[in-house]
């Protein structure tokens, strides 16, 4: 039996940089940060564009800005009603890294200041992990496999491949996926600096020698993923395909990057050997890329063990640049504009990149620059994710 094509059929985003994906696409190519004071928030969002007022109130904020993104998605996927085919057969994997915090922390304060009775029961239903895919599931009557994905910094990209293999082993027909974030909280804020994570310049320059730490954003971004046959029968044009998915762990420490990127390198290894590529097919490397001494010198390491002399050859970018690190969110927020990307053939840039590190040096792409594809049936690119407690999640796209 031949393995299913897994087609993306539907993007959308909101992130730092605006609501709408090709728009954060291109002040990226510009060289626009959506980074200010330190922070990257989506001041651009407001939730009654797209909920009631009754809906915005029963709804944490990481849920809000997955509805935007999912609206997005769906409408181009021709899906803005619910899906036009079964609904049995079409799922919804949606990944967080902390989930309803902000609801969490109001609630914690109403109990310690109103005390136990004045809590409100929709406590639970906001701050749940699942509660985004459990709330598109239902505004858009998705009846397939549903659930979320809690793997740090790696859930996007985790539940892009969760996703992907859902429709290639025939379980589903339709996913939609990709993953929210809204941790700009004063608790986790407070908790992320205190290990000394955190950019004490508010700057987000991955890659540079004056990297200092990571800059916190929110945002979201959602996918539609198809198989290719039912697509091509409802007329639906596709965007590009996902081809490969890699996952690992460190096992190495709760928080720190394996030192040689030994992990990282595995599974960008795996998502190639997926795709049945080589690295010399690759065409761009959307890197994790976070700003932070450790990661951004393990993951070159990992590039480098990975693609082996080809890894001098193939631009390597970060979105953090301009977004700061969306958390559970920035895998797909990353693989969305990583697609785009490939579409409008550019290579984003790693805006604030000036200084190289001694023992770094790839192609950083300190400004965009044309990309040409060195295949004729679309550009590749590989996105990478890593999170805390050594998750490894690489995804590979090639556009239509």
């Amino acid at each position: 039996m031949s393995r299913r094509r897994v087609v993306i059929t539907g993007v959308g985003a909101v992130t730092p940089l605006g609501v709408g994906a090709d728009g954060s696409l291109k002040r990226w190519v510009a060289g626009e940060s959506g980074i200010e004071d330190g922070l990257g928030r989506c001041d651009e969002f407001a939730a009654t564009d797209f909920l009631s007022k009754k809906e915005a109130r029963r709804a944490d904020r990481f849920t809000q800005l997955s509805i935007a993104a999912a609206q997005e998605a769906l409408t181009q996927a021709g899906f803005e009603d619910g899906p036009t085919i079964d609904p049995e057969r079409v799922g919804c994997i949606i990944a967080t890294g902390v989930g309803g915090i902000a609801t969490v922390e109001a609630g914690q304060d109403v109990l310690r200041e109103k005390g136990a009775g004045r809590v409100s029961p929709a406590l639970v239903p906001m701050m749940m992990p699942n509660a985004s895919a459990g709330t598109l599931a239902l505004r858009y009557g998705l009846r397939g496999p549903s659930h979320s994905v809690a793997s740090a910094c790696a859930a996007g990209a985790d539940a892009i491949g969760a996703a992907a293999r859902l429709i290639r082993t025939g379980e589903a027909d339709a996913v939609v996926t990709g993953g929210a974030e809204a941790g700009l909280t004063p608790l986790a804020r407070a908790a992320f600096d205190n290990m000394g994570a955190l950019s004490p310049s508010g700057i987000s320059r991955p890659f540079d020698a004056r990297r200092d730490g990571f800059v916190m954003g929110e945002g979201a971004g959602v996918l539609v993923l198809e198989d290719a046959q039912t697509a091509a029968k409802r007329g639906q044009a596709e965007l590009g395909e996902v081809i490969g998915f890699g996952a690992t762990s460190d096992a190495h420490h709760i928080t720190a990057p394996q030192p040689e990127g030994s992990g990282a390198a595995r599974a960008i290894e795996r998502a190639l050997e997926d795709a049945g590529i080589g690295p010399d097919d690759l065409d761009y490397v959307n890197a994790h890329g976070t700003s932070t001494p450790l990661n951004d010198r393990a993951e070159t390491m990992a590039i480098v063990k990975a693609l082996g002399e080809a890894a001098k050859r193939v631009p390597v970018s970060s979105t953090k640049s301009v977004t700061g690190h969306v958390l559970g969110a920035a895998g797909a927020i990353e693989a969305i504009l990583t697609l785009l990307a490939l579409r409008e053939g550019v290579t984003p840039p790693t805006v604030g990149w000036e200084e190289r590190e001694e023992g770094m040096d790839l192609d950083y792409v300190p400004r965009a620059r044309p990309l040409r594809a060195k295949k004729a049936d679309g550009a590749v690119a590989i996105s990478n994710a890593f999170g805390f407690g050594g998750h490894n999640a690489v995804v590979c796209l090639r556009a239509s």
